[in-house]
């Protein structure tokens, strides 16, 4: 089966704001990726002219937001530490389809750790988020393959940041959601030994997602006991549609991962553009962590930022390190080599709403520089998730209270 044939199954071939881009594409099985046909390159980005109105209102669909609303907060509540404080680091070059300076860039991250925290000894820097006793879980994005996804360099760095804290190897654990898609990406246990590799969505022993009672292997992987994410949308699925979503109804269900294994976060997602918009810390956390996703697009602006609300992301994730040494201006969130250029940069920051606003605000950047977008109105920007985001006390969304701190590590 098609990569493409995959994320039409799912729903969410066109499922972004623009309405012109998929948000995933899925991969299934190591076989079935390799099966896979091309995805044909497009430039869809380009805008006209009524692309410029204001587009109408998506739908008011409820969610069940206020009652965690009313949750209390504690210390390690987002946006965390450094409120609206984002450190760029200008990177050594990352040439497409070349090997990536596994040294140099841990230089680059600790030098980013310094700025961000103050402390120039890196163990100090990661002690101000993590300590002996965590179990810290690393999200990361694995879903274009080995073409676009967090590059395994740079979690070598935030593991040896780490270790550097105290924290214990057998207490750090590389995420996501789909178990097979973290094999595609290179996040194998032959690559990060005495790391646990863990996915809440998998294929059993049988390479299949059901076993032979024609149960879902990954059904217990999500926590039923835990407050969900609700939302007055359904869809019905297939079965082998439901091998990546995992149940139906009006609920999105949290992963174990994020309810039981872990104790904090750090969150490290890619640089990309999906649409007109941008897919950076909140969607990496928000849709990397539930159950039930594809009817959510009806609702893209409410389901990226909200189920970041919930104190088992709210309260766990201490720190977002971008990997955006190579990164997509178009085409996105979609792997294709054809739009994707080398960024050259880290951000870091503890608060995932001011990173993302930066995040959006270089992509915005590279695409219009390129011709592929002519304007930037905020009115149609597809980013009223940051503004969102910030009424719900995640971060900062307005640009004049973020302070970024360029580097440029020796």
């Amino acid at each position: 089966m098609r990569k493409d044939d995959i994320a039409t199954l799912t729903g969410e071939k066109d499922a972004c704001p623009s309405d012109r881009f998929s948000r995933r594409r899925f991969l299934g099985s190591a076989a079935v990726a390799a099966a896979g046909a091309a995805i044909a390159p497009r430039l869809m980005g380009q805008d006209k002219p009524e692309d410029r109105k204001v587009p109408a209102a998506p739908p008011d669909i409820k969610t069940n937001i206020d009652e965690v609303r009313a949750i209390p907060r504690v210390a390690t509540s987002m946006p965390g530490k450094y409120p609206g404080k984002v450190v760029r680091v200008k990177t050594g070059a990352n040439p497409v389809g070349k090997p990536v300076d596994g040294a140099r860039v841990r230089l680059e991250l600790a030098a980013g750790m310094a700025a961000l925290t103050g402390e120039k000894k890196p163990g100090k820097a990661w002690a101000k988020f993590v300590g002996p006793k965590d179990v810290v879980g690393i999200k990361v994005n694995p879903i274009g393959e080995k073409l676009l996804s967090t590059k395994p360099e740079v979690v070598d760095a935030v593991i040896e940041g780490l270790l550097a804290a105290g924290v214990r190897k057998a207490n750090i654990v590389i995420w996501d959601r789909r178990l097979f898609q973290l094999t595609e990406a290179g996040f194998t246990a032959d690559r990060f030994p005495g790391i646990r590799i863990l996915g809440t969505e998998m294929m059993g022993p049988n390479g299949k997602f059901y076993d032979e009672k024609g149960e879902l292997w990954a059904k217990d992987n999500v926590d039923r006991e835990a407050l969900p994410y609700v939302a007055e949308v359904e869809q019905k699925y297939d079965a082998e549609t439901l091998g990546y979503m995992i149940n139906e109804g009006q609920a999105s269900y949290f992963s174990k991962i994020v309810t039981d294994v872990v104790t904090k976060i750090v969150n490290v997602p890619i640089l990309k553009n999906a649409g007109a918009t941008t897919t950076c810390c909140l969607k990496n956390l928000s849709y990397g962590s539930i159950s039930n996703t594809s009817r959510l697009h009806k609702l893209w602006m409410k389901s990226v930022a909200e189920p970041c609300a919930f104190p088992v992301l709210r309260d766990k994730v201490v720190l977002n390190v971008v990997d955006g040494l190579q990164a997509c201006y178009d085409g996105g969130p979609g792997a294709n080599p054809k739009f994707i250029y080398d960024a050259n940069l880290l951000l870091l920051g503890t608060d995932p709403v001011a990173v993302d606003a930066v995040a959006h605000d270089v992509v915005v950047k590279e695409r219009m520089a390129r011709g592929v977008q002519q304007v930037d109105d905020p009115r149609r920007r597809s980013a009223a998730f940051l503004d969102l985001a910030a009424e719900l006390g995640l971060g900062v969304a307005d640009r004049a209270k973020i302070r970024i701190e360029d580097i440029v590590p020796a």
